[in-house]
């Protein structure tokens, strides 16, 4: 499985940095290439002579080296791997990726990639185990990243518990498990994925908006990043968790959502997603409007941009190649997108119920049908997790064959 994988392995400070010598040796019995970022802390602990010798490469570790910058830069080191392995994988790094910084080799490389990346976590108990490790990790899982262990054992510092790096063989194991994933289709392709609703202000403390919880939106941008897209989520407001692998760029109103569109752009895919609000107050008041006896305030509406329309006519060269709309209808479902679809210039509508017996607003679940230009498809009700994928792997399909 691993013959003529390429591996770049992060080495971290910590005493368990010696376990990575037996890591490389055993990565390269089964056939993997393997090259080596050595932090500052890692060769505390192991020298870029053992390194370079186990692993038949050149060993990496100064961000600001002409040298190595001439004959291997770190977008392309970070990039030209199959799989990312951090380990040991100390706190300090862990946190760094967490935070997205950029001060080092190491931390650049994490940041810059766009393939998987697996992470060996090794420190003290008590470190492993504060609450801010606790939420670096969990962060880091949302965005996709894998990990293996730590153990339970002894440490150097003499205590116990877990912290411990997992052994070789065990990372070997998740390395073989990471690289069997399913194929990434999208690998290489850009997407832009609209979610949410889009709050408009009245005034200070009031707003126009649409039911929208963003879980349908932000499931598409998921599975999007889980076929390898490197996905761009412009969302409003919404309680949902970003989903993992995506870049999110957070919105209050329809003209910020337009900005943040043209901004992500150049895209392979655009997935409108987004309950965009048709119409917003035309002179926003500057304080909280009161109540008056002379009855409520008459509000002038000023129609909004229209995101999904204005993408579909982008010239050539800017315009995705594949633009997605969502019709949200309460009835005559089909009949309405089909109208949207001719109207708004875009390539597939995906069309749902969202009348209030449908449940959809808020709901798990979706009942949608596909419209393309030669026909239309009509999926059974499924998790609104289910129709991302599916939508996800119809787009997959349609590049390909494109």
């Amino acid at each position: 499985m691993l013959d003529g994988k390429r591996i770049l392995l992060i080495i971290s400070g910590g005493i368990a940095a010696y376990k990575s010598l037996e890591l490389i040796r055993r990565l390269r019995e089964r056939g993997a290439r393997v090259r080596c970022v050595l932090t500052e802390g890692g060769s505390q602990f192991v020298t870029p002579l053992s390194v370079g010798a186990l692993s038949g490469e050149k060993v990496y570790g100064a961000l600001w080296s002409l040298t190595d910058e001439a004959e291997m830069g770190h977008i392309q080191l970070s990039r030209d791997a199959d799989l990312l392995v951090v380990a040991p994988a100390s706190a300090n790094l862990l946190a760094r990726m967490a935070a997205g910084m950029s001060d080092d080799l190491a931390s650049t490389v994490l940041l810059a990639t766009d393939k998987p990346v697996l992470v060996a976590p090794a420190m003290n108990v008590r470190m492993w185990l504060h609450p801010a490790t606790v939420d670096n990790m969990a962060l880091l899982r949302r965005r996709g990243v894998l990990s293996v262990g730590p153990n339970d054992g002894d440490m150097a510092c003499g205590e116990y518990g877990p912290g411990r790096m997992a052994e070789p063989h065990e990372i070997l194991a998740a390395i073989e498990s990471a690289l069997a994933l399913p194929e990434r289709p999208l690998a290489g392709r850009r997407a832009l994925v609209t979610s949410g609703p889009t709050h408009e202000p009245i005034d200070p403390v009031r707003y126009i908006a649409n039911r929208s919880s963003g879980k349908q939106g932000h499931a598409v941008a998921a599975a999007l990043a889980a076929l390898g897209a490197s996905v761009t989520l412009v969302t409003g407001p919404t309680a949902e968790p970003d989903p993992a692998g995506a870049a999110v760029v957070r919105i209050e109103t329809a003209r910020q959502m337009l900005d943040a569109c043209l901004a992500a752009l150049p895209a392979d895919i655009a997935v409108c997603a987004a309950a965009v609000a048709d119409w917003r107050v035309a002179a926003e008041a500057g304080q909280k409007m009161k109540k008056g006896a002379g009855g409520p305030p008459a509000l002038a509406l000023a129609e909004n941009p229209d995101i999904l329309r204005t993408l579909s006519a982008l010239e050539p060269g800017r315009r995705p190649r594949l633009v997605v709309g969502f019709a949200a209808e309460t009835e005559s479902v089909l009949r309405h997108a089909a109208d949207k679809l001719a109207r708004k210039g875009c390539d597939w509508i995906v069309a749902n119920d969202v009348s209030p017996a449908a449940g959809t607003f808020g709901g798990d679940r979706n009942t949608v049908h596909l419209l393309r230009r030669d026909g239309a498809e009509d999926w059974p009700p499924l998790p609104k997790a289910e129709v991302g994928r599916r939508l996800a792997a119809a787009i997959a399909a349609h590049l390909k064959d494109a």
